[in-house]
């Protein structure tokens, strides 16, 4: 049996896979051509953030499980997947805690202006300790807005490190750990000077963060998306920076262009790419939980993590 690895995993999964009998077959590259020249033969399929096509579904002929090595499933397409057979299973939750931390950092770096004053420092510039406006984070307001693992852990941390008051947007949450719900999203952004996105892209979060959301914060609040990128319109998030509604922004989700167009510009936007379970750690869970999750599925079990429904 063969393994497709569209992304690089970390090595105790390729060695879970050998120890199973299963040959893991490296993808040179994680564009969906080569996808579709190197599928023909495997039997299940590791992915990232490159998801899987509908052109690799169909090019597929002996796959039967596709496995998201992380929480988000939206790259994959799972109505094509379900047409084939293809059975399309996520691995959430392992890399949570090394999501919530890189949030704080990022936190920490817009208040902070730590990018601008590394870029100064090495450029022999003047002065940009008197040019910024710098704050401190304890004792200020954050809004989580999603609290599932990785925001809840973020809650938990921001308390217990900087007392900060939290409050809750979840509308789908049960509870929020006793922590403050924001009946609506507006009423939440009006008083956070951190908002911080941690929501599943569904059709009633796509471009949650735009003009009229932004206009509703509070004067000077730091972003923080972490989670997808379709929660932010990028350009009203621009404009929003250029006037000081927002007054920084970190990304480690964002459209292909963004690093080079109008929220670049700004000078106030971090950006990093995709960094939030890539420490070693995180990479060891997902590994564990991806090839834990396919070895159950080609044996013919349903892994508690399936996100479709096969037809056939």
């Amino acid at each position: 049996m063969k393994c497709l690895i569209i992304q690089p995993i970390h090595e105790i999964g390729h060695a879970m896979l050998r120890d199973a009998g299963i040959e893991p077959v490296m993808c040179p590259s994680p564009d969906m051509e080569t996808v579709i020249k190197m599928i023909p033969g495997c039997d299940a399929v590791i992915t990232r953030d490159a998801g899987f096509s509908a052109e690799a579904a169909v090019a597929s002929d002996k796959l039967k499980v596709i496995i998201v090595h992380g929480a988000g499933h939206d790259a994959v397409n799972k109505e094509a997947a379900s047409e084939k057979g293809i059975l399309v299973c996520n691995t959430p939750g392992q890399n949570s805690r090394s999501v919530s931390e890189l949030a704080v950092g990022l936190i920490l770096s817009c208040l902070r202006h730590i990018p601008e004053a590394n870029r100064a420092e090495r450029a022999g510039e003047k002065g940009i300790r008197e040019r910024e406006t710098y704050t401190e984070l304890t004792g200020k307001t954050a809004l989580i807005v999603g609290w599932g693992t990785i925001g809840r852990g973020l809650g938990h941390m921001l308390k217990a490190a900087f007392d900060m008051t939290i409050l809750v947007y979840s509308p789908r949450a049960p509870q929020v750990d006793g922590f403050e719900r924001a009946t609506s999203l507006e009423e939440g952004l009006a008083k956070a000077d951190v908002i911080s996105l941690h929501t599943p892209m569904r059709p009633e979060t796509a471009n949650m963060i735009c003009k009229a959301s932004l206009a509703k914060t509070k004067p000077g609040a730091v972003l923080i998306n972490t989670a997808r990128a379709g929660l932010v319109n990028e350009s009203d998030l621009a404009e929003a920076i250029l006037s000081g509604q927002i007054s920084a922004a970190a990304l480690d989700v964002y459209s292909h262009d963004a690093p080079t167009g109008p929220l670049a510009e700004t000078g106030h936007v971090i950006f990093t790419p995709h960094l939030g379970g890539t420490t070693t750690e995180a990479m060891k869970r997902m590994a564990i939980g991806s090839v834990g999750h396919l070895l159950k599925a080609l044996s013919g079990e349903r892994p508690e993590t399936a996100v479709n429904e096969p037809k056939l």
